[in-house]
């Protein structure tokens, strides 16, 4: 199985653009929050039909996962606590998305929501819960906040992370988190797009401006991730413990290299521009 993973796209229509261009490519699409941009100067309604345009046109193309970030957010519940509903909204398209899990090929994902206080809270670990008992061979979660005290969560001067995301790691032991967030973790000094908690690894691709997203790549068939970006190409091997710095991508798969040069085609050139702030 093959996974192209985004995240904080922010609006940035060409990086849809993209996305859309290479989606074909891959099995599974996974954008792992803050598809919108709250600071846009376009009207927050009019940036859900747009986006939700292009999730529909993704979905035709491929399989789909979306989890919200705190970008997301366009409602309150009954308890005050901010939610995504227009991504609550998409299962008719058939996007797997907050609060939902399912299994394509031998993987087993589950979707978390931004939690914006102790209600939705609660429900991800619940939904961890159950997931734990029901799932089966791999597990890979999609969080938009990453884990506290790593170096994917590393801002620069402090961690923007997520404490209660280590702690259920901790418990429940899944083999992947994806997460976005925090977009300048990649590119500083302690930062990095990849770290690992227990046997857990846990990623954050980063964000920069232009017309194509940090992204990263698992090819899970090979048990490899490629992490792509305006700051070079490196890969990890799953199946190794963590280990400092990631290899230097010299020679990619055929099947990655014809990918990448039909999204060169599409975006054009990566810029060298990333984001200084989280998302």
């Amino acid at each position: 199985m093959r996974c192209l993973v985004v995240a904080d796209l922010h609006y940035a229509l060409p990086q849809f653009d993209w996305v859309l261009s290479i989606a074909p490519r891959f099995d599974v699409v996974i954008i792992a929050g803050d598809a919108l941009d709250i600071g846009s100067i376009v009207d927050f309604r009019a940036q859900i039909v747009v986006v939700r345009k292009y999730l529909e046109r993704l979905a035709s193309k491929t399989r789909v996962i979306l989890c919200s970030g705190n970008h997301d957010l366009d409602e309150r519940d009954e308890a005050g606590e901010r939610i995504s509903r227009w991504i609550g909204d998409l299962g008719n398209l058939g996007i797997a998305h907050d609060g939902e899990s399912l299994t394509i090929g031998d993987t087993f994902f589950t979707v978390c929501p931004w939690w914006d206080g102790p209600r939705v809270k609660e429900q991800i670990g619940m939904q961890l819960e159950e997931a734990a008992a029901a799932h089966r061979g791999r597990w890979i979660w999609i969080h938009h906040a990453p884990a506290a005290n790593s170096p994917t969560s590393w801002g620069g001067a402090r961690t923007f992370g997520d404490a209660e995301l280590v702690q259920w790691i901790e418990s429940y032991r899944p083999d992947i988190v994806l997460s976005g967030h925090v977009h300048q973790s990649p590119f500083v000094k302690d930062g990095s797009w990849f770290d690992r908690i227990g046997d857990t690894w846990v990623f954050n691709m980063g964000q920069q401006f232009g017309p194509t997203p940090a992204h990263i790549v698992l090819d899970l068939d090979s048990n490899r991730a490629y992490w792509f970006s305006a700051a070079g190409e490196q890969s990890i091997d799953l199946g190794k413990p963590l280990r400092r710095p990631a290899d230097t991508v010299e020679a990619f798969p055929e099947w990655l290299i014809a990918g990448s040069q039909a999204a060169a085609q599409a975006g054009g050139p990566i810029p060298a521009t990333t984001h200084p702030e989280t998302g």
